[in-house]
């Protein structure tokens, strides 16, 4: 099957690895476009980007004036797609690009809309890294599924594959790392929409070499998983309150009823 592939990527200061991603990527003879947004990068990402994208004319650089996080960087991203499949990618190399044809497999052959590659299906390689995360990692996956009624085993993995069409018909408010919840929460709620995992690999890196993920990223993310998948649901979730609160009123007023009827039949009449 014939498809166009969009591959968006969010880059901030990431000059040690930019290059190498782009290149791996250019290796895939399937990427239509490949949009690259600069988020305020402050090292040489951006001039590396403005040669890369003389080179290969499928580059879009979107420049950010203001560094704004991941899930701004995705919004531009999402408003510029022209390719009919869309995968997001990170920009240093803990991802390989050389899967992302297994990544997208599902939905060129039509059985899937979404896929998502998982770091915990049984990956093929990764490299060892700190307990703390992966078990924020399985805590946020595992409360996520109970308000989704999914069995995932992964929702902040980068690599996602998606129809176009569902990107560009989503409204998305989160900000920071948020999009990753507010992404499955919204299209848990699609209508037929069919959601497929594959194993990746995964080469996490250090602190030390440039990870951004910090503490307060899992509490937030702890929030919009709460935030995405009941507060996005209130007149949803006012009709069961209000049937809760009738169902309540008609249990305690059958229970009054019996307990009066009871009283009045078993207390002796007075003469």
């Amino acid at each position: 099957m014939s498809f166009k592939l969009t591959i968006i990527m969010p880059a901030f200061n990431e000059e040690a690895t930019i290059e190498a991603i782009v290149r791996k990527l250019m290796k895939y003879n399937d990427v239509y476009q490949l949009i690259v947004i600069n988020d305020a990068s402050t090292d040489h990402t951006p001039e590396i980007l403005k040669s890369l994208a003389e080179e290969f004319h499928c580059i879009e650089v979107i420049n950010q004036l203001k560094n704004s996080g991941k899930t701004a960087a995705l919004k531009l991203g999402f408003s510029a797609i022209s390719g009919d499949v869309v995968v997001i990618q990170d920009a240093d190399l803990e991802y390989d690009p050389e899967e992302i044809p297994s990544l997208v497999e599902p939905i060129v052959k039509g059985l899937a809309d979404v896929v998502y590659g998982s770091r915990f299906r049984v990956r093929k390689t990764g490299r060892v890294m700190y307990f703390y995360h992966y078990l924020g990692n399985v805590m946020i996956t595992f409360i996520s599924n109970l308000l989704t009624n999914l069995n995932m085993t992964d929702i902040e993995t980068c690599y996602k594959a998606f129809k176009s069409s569902i990107l560009q018909n989503m409204t998305i408010t989160s900000k920071g790392f948020g999009i990753e919840i507010e992404l499955t929460a919204k299209i848990a709620k699609l209508r037929g929409v069919r959601i497929f995992e594959v194993p990746i690999s995964y080469y996490g890196r250090s602190y030390e070499e440039g990870k951004k993920i910090y503490f307060s990223d899992g509490i937030w993310a702890l929030w919009y998983v709460v935030k995405y998948n009941w507060f996005c649901s209130i007149k949803k979730s006012i009709g069961w309150l209000l049937f809760g609160i009738v169902v309540l009123v008609i249990g305690c007023s059958d229970q009054c009823v019996s307990a009066v009827t009871s009283v009045v039949l078993t207390t002796p009449a007075a003469f």
